[in-house]
């Protein structure tokens, strides 16, 4: 048997379209780790996919509609390999496990499809955290990331675009790949003109890079971050001080760029240098310029629209991550056609 095979019985099935059968796994404690706490993971796959899911041991018994019990199977089948390799299940891994076993079979054209009862999904590795992508969009994501040097991630709040740049610019910093991290952000609030803030740089950006500085802690040691920072290994700049530098040998992160001017913009992206990556992260939905002024962010997404190198993922709010009512939320703004923050400078 390889590592993640089941043994499987087939039932006498409940209908035309129904399926019954059992899954049985090899190792014990990682069956009660898949099935969750009083089987609150097998809970959460009744709700989700509109099964029946009965744990007997390190079984389950899983029947309901065709479709939907073969995706309860591939999202386990996926999740007990996940823990074969030492991770940790929580219930958003769960989540995520549904959505991708979902949409292998929406899209059969995705590159997470490896063959229909098998999924694999994009991985972003530490020595300190591995995180897979949780939704089609993210898999996507990730893979533009490893094959193009200017990556934008566009979308909603909540859908991991920051974070999971952050966690890939930390990778390829381990890894050796690149020889430093620079993380940027318009000061839109501040104008730019940060001077009569109190502090010292580190002081006056900070409260603009904190999602940025969350992730760095979750895929690298606190340590070992303090120490980059002060090496100047990791850099933390608002935007403004990019301008007249080359790029070099880095992961260049710039975050809220729906805030940019077309101006700002041009002048980021012609910084990218040798052995550099570039992704830039933003929702055209959010724009804070003054009216009028273009956002650097649609202007660039327009522009660049089938250039070699650039590569552009789009998010929306089925691809929100955090608590599910942020995704009803966002979905309920969408419906409306523009959000209260959205100006006549930004995507309309």
């Amino acid at each position: 048997m390889t590592a993640t095979e089941m043994v499987v019985s087939h039932g006498k099935p409940a209908g035309p379209d129904a399926s019954h059968f059992v899954l049985t796994f090899e190792n014990n404690r990682y069956a009660s780790e898949l099935f969750g706490q009083f089987d609150e993971h097998l809970k959460l796959l009744e709700k989700e996919l509109g099964v029946d899911a009965v744990a007997r041991g390190n079984s389950v018994a899983l029947s309901g509609p065709t479709l939907a019990t073969h995706q309860a199977r591939r999202a386990l089948d996926y999740l007990y390999a996940q823990l074969q390799k030492g991770a940790q299940l929580e219930k958003s891994d769960v989540e995520g496990a549904i959505r991708m076993a979902r949409a292998a079979d929406d899209q059969l054209t995705l590159p997470t499809l490896e063959r229909k009862a098998r999924l694999s999904m994009s991985q972003i590795s530490t020595r300190k955290k591995s995180i897979a992508a949780r939704t089609p969009a993210q898999d996507g994501y990730i893979r533009a990331m490893e094959r193009n040097e200017l990556v934008f991630g566009v979308g909603p709040a909540g859908t991991g675009k920051t974070y999971l740049a952050v966690a890939y610019a930390a990778q390829l910093l381990e890894r050796g790949a690149i020889e430093k991290i620079i993380l940027s952000r318009p000061a839109v609030e501040a104008g730019e003109r940060l001077g009569f803030l109190p502090g010292d740089m580190k002081e006056k950006v900070d409260p603009y890079l904190r999602p940025l500085y969350d992730a760095l802690y979750d895929m690298i040691p606190g340590d070992r971050v303090e120490r980059a920072m002060t090496a100047g290994v990791i850099e933390i700049a608002p935007l403004a001080f990019m301008r007249g530098r080359t790029l070099t040998n880095a992961a260049v992160i710039l975050d809220e760029a729906q805030n940019t001017t077309s101006m700002q913009m041009k002048m980021f992206l012609t910084r990218l240098g040798e052995n550099s990556r570039m992704i830039v992260t933003g929702d055209p939905s959010q724009v804070d310029l003054p009216r009028g002024v273009k956002s650097g962010l649609v202007e660039a997404l327009g522009v660049l629209q089938g250039v070699e190198g650039v590569s552009t993922t789009r998010f929306t709010d089925k691809d929100v991550v955090r608590h599910p009512l942020v995704a009803r939320i966002v979905a309920a703004y969408e419906g409306r056609g523009r959000t209260p923050e959205t100006n006549e400078g930004g995507a309309g």
